[in-house]
């Protein structure tokens, strides 16, 4: 086949590499309009069962990225002055700039072709007229998408509350957060190490507490030094970076969350960010990327009629992201509700905190929930009850809000 895959993150690079390993007869091009380097964001965060799924999919590219990830086990959250501590699940972090240069090494070392500064317009342009499959890994503007809107029934929910992306010199061995009361609401951090010289910090907060602190209004400097400030016992007097390369300033925005209906259409397919994305509090966007991209190789595997394969690929991802959807928009929503939990003792709070991808836990008071959350945890028949009522509230609220 000849593919030509349009964007070089994580997902199209890590497909150009499975294709290649499928056959290396494949003719692929990754056209990404990006300069080597350059990228967003600072570092992403992934779970151990990611790794067995890329070694799965290719050995060599999941030891690079094993070796160049930081681990951490515990999670650590600092509610207004007091600091709490949770034992959790390994997590990993890993600079995005360091995972492109790795895929996109491999990706070369295999044959691909990799252009950067090479920007696609549209399903129209002539580097796509000859090619067998085109694969829309452009994005969440995806312009391939968005030339066909009606076809893949794309719909984008905006999030209510404001947020950046930071980075800082302060390395963190744990996942933290930090939730600082001020006189105009309540405003929270995400950080975690994905270096052995910096970090991640995600600042959030809602709408009348960016305006009224002025965050809406302030520039750049003036910005990181305020959270500095609000933030000084999680940074330990470390500064919060606003950008990663000279032009590109950090800017406050609300997540938008992505669906499509549809995932093909004739030899053009989507792929990552392109099709959907997932808020950002459960960390999952790099792994759900790079799980479409071992998705589409293995429909392609079997050959034959190309678009009964790219059906497939798109019923099975559809599927498979239900759960994460769902715990994306619980997540999100506790977030846009945090004073329903503040009142809460710190321990408290942050064990719901870990519980907010819950359907019940809007629905049931939280120091209620929180007791028969813990009652569940020494009672078999409570957790069974916990697991089976869950996700039957999950698919009646969602069938609610789609009608």
């Amino acid at each position: 086949m000849k593919i030509a895959c349009v964007g070089g993150g994580p997902a199209g690079l890590y497909f150009s590499i499975l294709m290649k390993r499928q056959d290396p007869s494949h003719e692929i091009t990754v056209y990404e309009r990006n300069a080597a380097g350059s990228t967003y964001g600072w570092g992403v965060t992934y779970w151990a069962g990611l790794l067995d799924k890329l070694r799965e999919g290719d050995p060599e590219s999941a030891r690079a990225i094993d070796e160049a990830s930081v681990r951490w086990t515990d999670g650590v959250a600092i509610v207004r002055d007091e600091r709490t501590v949770h034992r959790g699940d390994e997590g990993f972090g890993i600079g995005r700039r360091r995972m492109l240069t790795l895929l996109a090494e491999r990706a070369e070392a295999l044959g691909v072709r990799v252009e950067f500064e090479h920007g696609i317009p549209g399903p129209d342009a002539p580097e796509l007229a000859d090619a067998d499959l085109v694969v829309a890994a452009d994005g969440v503007n995806s312009a391939l998408r968005e030339a066909y809107p009606g076809h893949f029934g794309t719909e984008v929910a905006t999030g209510r509350n404001p947020y950046i992306w930071l980075g800082t010199t302060k390395v963190f061995d744990s996942f933290s957060f930090a939730f600082k009361e001020t006189d105009h609401g309540w405003i929270w951090c995400y950080a975690y190490g994905f270096s052995g010289e910096q970090s991640t910090c995600v600042v959030e907060c809602a709408p009348e507490t960016w305006t009224g602190l002025g965050l809406d209004s302030m520039g750049e400097a003036d910005s990181l030094n305020l959270l500095e400030k609000l933030f000084h016992d999680l940074l330990d007097g470390h500064p919060l970076i606003g950008r990663g390369q000279d032009d590109d300033a950090a800017q406050w925005l609300n997540f938008r969350t992505l669906t499509s209906r549809v995932w093909h259409r004739g030899r053009l397919v989507l792929l990552g960010d392109a099709a959907h994305t997932t808020h950002y509090s459960i960390g999952a966007g790099t792994t759900l990327a790079l799980e479409d991209a071992l998705a589409l190789a293995d429909a392609l595997r079997a050959g034959g009629d190309l678009d009964a394969a790219l059906a497939r690929y798109g019923r099975r991802r559809r599927a498979e992201l239900l759960s994460a959807q769902s715990a994306a928009r619980y997540s999100a929503r506790w977030y846009e509700n945090l004073p329903r939990y503040m009142r809460l003792p710190p321990v408290q709070m942050f064990a719901l905190l870990g519980q907010r991808h819950s359907p019940l836990l809007p629905h049931v008071p939280p120091q209620l929930y929180y007791r028969i959350d813990r009652a569940a945890d020494g009672l078999e028949p409570l957790r069974r009850l916990k697991r089976w009522l869950g996700p039957r509230v999950a698919r009646t609220l969602h069938a609610r809000s789609r009608t």
